[in-house]
């Protein structure tokens, strides 16, 4: 294909694009609202994602040790359990910290204080805050932590509780929530983008539809496959540029008026989110949107270069 050649495909695309206005703007508007679903997905699934990561970092599991409990074993338990596969942190409490604590936490409850000041001594331990990388890895963590325990003899009958044990239930429940949460995002989206692409693809295809008897003429007169799909080609990548263009300007305003009212809830401002990976969004569209011009495209001319 001469540059010639090329010069007139392009130039007949943009004729296409710019003659049948009114079609032209049905296929666009349709692409922008496939673009706009999968701009909603990612964006819906970055916010999942951050809700799912933020109650992970809730979970932990502490390990009280017994009052009294000689603090080189504590620490020489803490160097094992920084030692164990999916162990992120370890905080150390020492038990006055823990003491004060606890009186924060029960400021208001003169009872408890009262009590509390007739004890006398700390009746608290030390303790061991522990962050995994995963909910699910918390349970080998607890029983390696025991064995650890119960195999040297330096830290031998220093831990008193483990609560992973009393959070079990609960610690399986998150795992299979955010599992089942990220799983059903997946499918949800994939569905939503298949459905799209089909609607867009049809739409399309009854764009060219109406170039039908030309495709046929252009055949007549010996013009080749790649010439007479050549200017659907660009019109079917202008369709994509023009989408994806009038996409990411409508989520500006979009994002600015849900950001702060949805912040609260979602845990993510959607407009700092829109701002800070625009050009990525930009990008992602863009390529999705000629993608899925230029295959509607071709698909489209083939069902008329095969007559």
């Amino acid at each position: 294909m001469t540059f010639l050649d090329l010069r007139r495909i392009i130039k007949a695309g943009f004729q296409n694009f710019t003659r049948n206005s009114f079609v032209s703007l049905s296929s666009i508007l349709i692409m922008v609202i496939t673009l706009s679903v999968a701009t909603v997905l990612t964006m819906s699934r970055t916010v999942v994602n951050v809700a799912i990561t933020d109650l992970e970092n809730k979970v932990d599991i502490t390990v009280f040790f017994v009052p009294g409990a000689n603090e080189s074993a504590i620490f020489e338990i803490q160097e094992n359990v920084n030692n164990i596969e999916n162990v992120v942190s370890s905080e150390y409490v020492s038990a006055a910290q823990a003491l004060l604590n606890f009186r924060e936490r029960h400021q208001n409850d003169q009872l408890t204080l009262q009590a509390l000041n007739e004890l006398g001594d700390n009746p608290l331990g030390a303790m061991l805050n522990i962050k995994a990388s995963s909910p699910d890895a918390y349970g080998a963590i607890a029983i390696t932590l025991g064995d650890v325990e119960r195999n040297s003899e330096s830290t031998f009958n220093v831990i008193d509780n483990i609560n992973y044990y009393q959070n079990e239930q609960i610690i399986e429940r998150l795992v299979s929530l955010t599992t089942g949460a990220r799983t059903l995002g997946t499918v949800v989206m994939i569905a939503l983008i298949i459905i799209s692409i089909l609607i867009t693809l049809n739409t399309i295809r009854l764009t060219i539809y109406s170039s039908r008897q030309e495709i046929s003429v252009m055949r007549l007169v010996g013009a080749g496959t790649r010439y007479v799909r050549g200017p659907f080609v660009i019109e079917g990548i202008l369709y994509g540029v023009v989408s994806s263009v009038v996409t990411i300007i409508l989520f500006f305003p979009i994002t600015f008026w849900l950001g702060e009212r949805l912040s609260l809830f979602l845990g993510v401002n959607l407009h700092e989110y829109y701002l800070s990976n625009f050009f990525q969004l930009f990008l992602l569209l863009l390529v999705v949107g000629v993608v899925l011009g230029v295959a509607s495209s071709i698909i489209a001319v083939r069902r008329y270069l095969n007559k």
